[in-house]
């Protein structure tokens, strides 16, 4: 018998808030974009192996109806770490994916997402040709660690 994965219900939730307000095409996206280990082969074939903490850290983008209770709930946060960095209070989080196996049985694909931070300003743009992404605010966080469990 094959392997299947049904994929649906997934859920965001940030500081004990889940979001709801999400837009279309990728509204979630969790990437890791630093290595896990470095691997260096010199003289001889003799290999040297490190370990690269910075491989934990992952990047969040997340796509908002603009103007949304979400979007006024994630701006503010934003406000609130510009106003005092050094003060700012860190973000946590999960992104669970909901994973069928097709015989009805359902588990979760969780990433614990702990010590994010804004790192870019919300976009904006004015488009007179029904450009839809005009009504869509894209954040981006880093999170300095997301391990991810399966159950």
């Amino acid at each position: 018998m094959s392997t299947v994965a049904l994929s649906g219900s997934d859920t965001i939730q940030l500081n004990n808030r889940v979001l709801t307000d999400l837009a279309d095409q990728n509204c979630v996206e969790l990437t890791f974009p630093n290595d896990i280990a470095q691997v260096k082969t010199g003289k001889n074939g003799n290999s040297i192996y490190a370990l690269n903490e910075t491989g934990k850290q992952c990047e969040l983008k997340i796509r908002i109806i603009r103007g949304s209770s979400d979007d006024q709930y994630l701006n503010n946060l934003l406000i609130q770490q510009q106003n005092n960095f050094a003060g700012t209070v860190l973000n946590s989080g999960t992104f669970i994916k909901k994973i069928g196996d097709g015989q009805g049985n359902i588990g979760s694909d969780t990433y614990v997402l702990g010590g994010g931070v804004f790192t870019k300003q919300v976009e904006g743009k004015m488009n007179v040709e029904g450009d839809t992404e005009q009504s869509i605010s894209m954040y981006m966080m880093k999170f300095s660690n997301a391990p991810r469990a399966i159950s």
